[in-house]
C-alpha cells in the first residue's frame, strides 16, 4: 500500500511528513520514526540533568475511599469493607490492599484534594492528560507531547512513548492522548504488551508479508520523493531528511530499539516482583525505557474503562462489584507493580530524576450504590506522586468526612500538570515559547 499526498492537514510548524507521505505498514516506511527524530533535533535545549516522567494512567477512575483517602469513621455505606493500614510514615494510612506500597510511603506524596467538574470519562480523561478540557474536537497537547516538543533526549529512542492501546470510551477513542494543537507529529510512539506474546511494537516490526529486502526497496522508493517533501519544508530541514531516514531505518532493522523493549533481558526474579500481569510487565518496560533515556512514558492500565472489557485487565469504572474486583485482582496487581517500580527506580538511582504519577480521570461516589459499586465523582479524588525531586512522606490537601469535597488545599489537574512539567524544567517561559498558555499553578509543597 502506498499513499502520497492523501492528507493535507497542517499545523503551526507546517506540513508534517507523517501527514504528507504514508508508505506501507510502518507509517511510510518509518516516517513515524524520522518525524520524532527530526523533532528531537529541532527542539534540542540545554539540559543540566536528564529527567523523565512515568505517568501511570488508571483509566476508569479508581475510588479515593478504597485507595489513598480512606474514611474509617464514616458509616458503612460510605467507607466500604476495607480497613486502613499504617505506612512507614507516621500519621499516613492507606488501604489494606496495598501493603507493599505502605512500606514505601516515604518515597511518595499523596494528593487528596484533586477536583474538577467533568463527569464524562472522555472529557475528564482529556483534562487529566493535558490539564485542560477539550474545545469541541480540539484538544490541548498531552504532557508527553509538550515534553517531546521542548526537551532534548539523550537517546535515539522516541521521546514520548505510551505502553498500551489507545484509550477508549465505549468504542470511541478519547481526545487528549496526542500532540493536540502542537500537531500529529508529536503523537506518542505506542507499544502494546501481551503477557503471553511479550511486547508488540507495531511501528517497528515488519508485517509477515514484507521481507527485509522488500522493505529496503520501499525505502529507496520513498527517497525518490524527498525533493517533493523538501518543497514544503525549510532548506535546512530538507537537507537533514536523509540523516533522519538513516537513523530510523537503523532503528527499524538493526534492533537498537527492540533490545530495550525485550523484557527477556530482565532476570526472572525482577519480572516476578513486578507481577506477571500485563500492567506489571508494562511498568517494568517503563523503567527500561526511562533507563534508556526516554523522557516521557505513559503506562495505560487498560484501553477500556469497564472492568470486564479488556481480557481481565479492564479499567477502574466499577459501577458494580467494586470491592470484589478490588480484592480479587486490582488491589494486588497495582500494589505489586507500582511498589516494584518505585523500589526498582530507587535501587538503580533513577527515582531522584524520574517523576512517577499514578492517577485516573476522576474518583468515585462516596456513597456505595445498590450494585456494590461506586459511580463517577470528579468533585474530589486522589493521586500518588513520587520521584523527580518530589518530597515524599506527606499528604497534600484533605477531603471532608466522606471524601466528597476538598476542605484543604484544593488542587486541579492543571496544577498537577504544571507541577509535573516543572520537575523536568518546563515552565511558563518554555510553554509560551511554543505557543501554549500555562493553565495551572505549581504545587509548591511537593517541591
Amino acid at each position: 500500500m502506498l499513499e502520497i499526498g492523501s492528507t493535507t492537514q497542517t499545523y503551526c510548524q507546517g506540513i508534517s511528513r507523517r501527514s504528507f507521505l504514508q508508505v506501507g505498514f510502518i507509517s511510510a516506511l518509518g516516517l513515524t520514526l524520522p518525524d520524532f527524530l527530526r523533532l528531537k533535533a529541532e527542539g534540542a535545549v540545554k539540559n543540566d540533568k536528564q529527567r523523565a516522567i512515568i505517568l501511570v494512567w488508571l483509566w476508569g477512575g479508581p475510588s479515593q475511599l478504597d485507595t489513598w483517602d480512606m474514611k474509617p469513621d464514616a458509616p458503612i455505606e460510605y467507607r466500604g469493607p476495607f480497613s486502613p493500614i499504617k505506612t512507614n510514615v507516621p500519621g499516613i494510612e492507606i488501604c489494606e490492599l496495598f501493603p507493599r506500597l505502605a512500606r514505601q510511603a516515604d518515597k511518595y506524596a499523596i494528593i487528596r484534594s484533586l477536583h474538577h467538574n467533568e463527569n464524562d470519562h472522555g472529557i475528564a480523561g482529556c483534562i487529566g492528560l493535558t490539564g485542560k478540557p477539550p474545545i469541541g474536537s480540539r484538544a490541548a497537547p498531552h504532557l508527553g507531547a509538550i515534553v517531546s516538543r521542548v526537551k532534548e533526549t539523550a537517546t535515539s529512542l522516541i521521546p514520548f512513548m505510551v505502553i498500551g492501546s489507545r484509550l477508549q470510551q465505549g468504542h470511541r477513542y478519547i481526545l487528549g492522548e496526542g500532540g493536540g494543537t502542537l500537531g500529529g507529529a508529536y503523537d506518542p510512539f505506542r507499544v502494546e504488551l501481551d503477557p503471553d506474546k511479550g511486547v508488540l511494537v507495531r511501528d517497528l516490526v515488519l508485517p509477515q508479508t514484507v521481507s527485509t529486502e522488500r522493505y529496503k526497496k520501499r525505502v529507496a522508493l520513498l527517497r525518490q520523493f524527498d525533493p517533493l517533501i523538501g518543497r514544503f519544508q525549510s532548506s535546512a530541514e530538507a537537507a537533514a531528511v536523509d540523516k533522519f531516514y538513516e537513523e530510523a531505518f537503523s532503528l527499524t532493522t538493526g534492533g537498537k530499539a527492540t533490545q530495550v523493549l525485550n523484557l527477556d533481558k530482565e532476570p526472572a526474579k525482577v519480572r516476578d516482583r513486578y507481577g506477571r500481569t500485563r500492567f506489571g510487565q508494562s511498568c517494568l518496560l517503563a523503567r527500561r525505557l526511562v533507563e534508556a533515556g526516554v523522557p516521557f512514558v505513559q503506562v495505560n492500565w487498560s484501553a477500556h474503562v469497564e472492568a470486564e472489557e479488556d481480557a481481565g485487565d479492564g479499567g477502574w469504572d466499577h459501577h458494580y462489584r467494586n470491592f470484589e474486583i478490588m480484592q480479587e485482582r486490582y488491589g494486588w496487581v497495582l500494589d505489586d507493580a507500582l511498589s516494584a517500580l518505585l523500589e526498582d527506580l530507587h535501587q538503580r538511582g533513577l527515582l531522584e530524576s524520574t517523576v512517577v504519577l499514578a492517577v485516573g480521570e476522576f474518583g468515585r461516589t462516596p456513597k456505595i450504590n445498590a450494585s456494590a459499586g461506586r459511580d463517577h465523582w470528579p468533585a474530589c479524588y486522589s493521586a500518588l506522586i513520587a520521584g523527580g525531586g518530589i518530597k515524599g512522606g506527606q499528604v497534600i490537601g484533605a477531603s471532608d468526612k466522606h471524601a466528597a469535597e476538598p476542605v484543604e488545599r484544593p488542587v486541579t489537574p492543571a496544577d498537577l500538570a504544571a507541577t509535573v512539567l516543572e520537575r523536568v524544567g518546563i515552565g511558563t517561559t518554555e510553554l509560551t515559547a511554543i505557543g501554549l498558555t500555562p493553565g495551572g499553578e505549581v504545587i509548591r509543597e511537593l517541591i
